[in-house]
């Protein structure tokens, strides 16, 4: 276990522990929306918190650097992943869920690119501000206007097609 090492310089593991504590699951919940996968998703997270681990107090907002992190490294799986379909000749993976409404919205979701997934998920999820979602995603407030709209787009034309 992490905490059972000593800490880097200036990382306190209280506030490590605090924070994993608060945060880990949302983290988790944002990398399988993104990936569709619950173990991938646990691992993307872990590595992020590691990551933040390692590089000690040079992390002055451990949030949002783990909120970036994990996007990031979701974004990357998503498109190993559909490489490695692509070569084999593997269709993507169909979605389940409980009812028709559900199913038809993860379908939809799942169409769109990372980044839109992402977007979308920190806003009506987690319900971030615009501007916590762009420094999660990297880019300026106005994309991530961009990113909804055309995300949210996409996914009314899909639910009105099928």
């Amino acid at each position: 276990m992490l905490t059972d090492r000593p800490a880097p310089e200036g990382l306190d593991h209280g506030a490590f522990r605090a924070v994993y504590a608060a945060h880990y699951a949302p983290l988790v919940r944002l990398a399988y929306v993104t990936t569709g996968s619950r173990p991938a998703a646990e691992d993307v997270v872990q590595e992020a918190f590691i990551e933040w681990y390692r590089r000690g107090a040079t992390v002055r907002e451990p949030v949002p650097y783990l909120r970036r992190a994990v996007v990031s490294r979701c974004t990357s799986w998503v498109r190993r992943r559909r490489l490695e379909r692509r070569h084999a000749g593997v269709a993507e993976p169909a979605w389940t869920a409980d009812s028709a409404d559900a199913q038809a919205v993860r379908a939809a979701l799942h169409r769109l690119n990372p980044r839109q997934r992402a977007a979308v998920f920190l806003r009506y999820y987690l319900d971030l501000p615009e501007a916590e979602i762009a420094e999660a995603l990297g880019c300026r407030p106005g994309t991530v206007k961009s990113l909804l709209h055309r995300g949210l787009a996409a996914v009314k034309e899909e639910l009105d097609a099928g």
